[in-house]
């Protein structure tokens, strides 16, 4: 979760209201906002939460265990 949800972005005039949209969707994106809000939207069970966590976890294993013996060896 966010803590931090007041995304503050000064106007300058010099930038333009074009440049300062940008830079406030940057923001709103690297602080996770948009991905919690999404995340919020439905309503999951907390035994579906765990599920697909755990699945996640297994994939991730999976793929880096791929990414290790296809490495080249010297």
């Amino acid at each position: 979760m966010a803590t931090n949800s007041s995304v503050t972005v000064p106007v300058d005039e010099r930038l333009g209201m074009e440049k300062t949209l940008r830079k406030f969707k940057r923001l709103c994106e690297s602080c996770g906002i948009v991905r919690e809000y999404r995340k919020r939207q439905d309503y999951r069970k907390p035994s579906v939460q765990k599920k697909e966590k755990i699945e996640a976890a297994v994939k991730r294993k999976f793929k880096s265990e791929i990414r290790t013996v296809r490495t080249p060896r010297d």
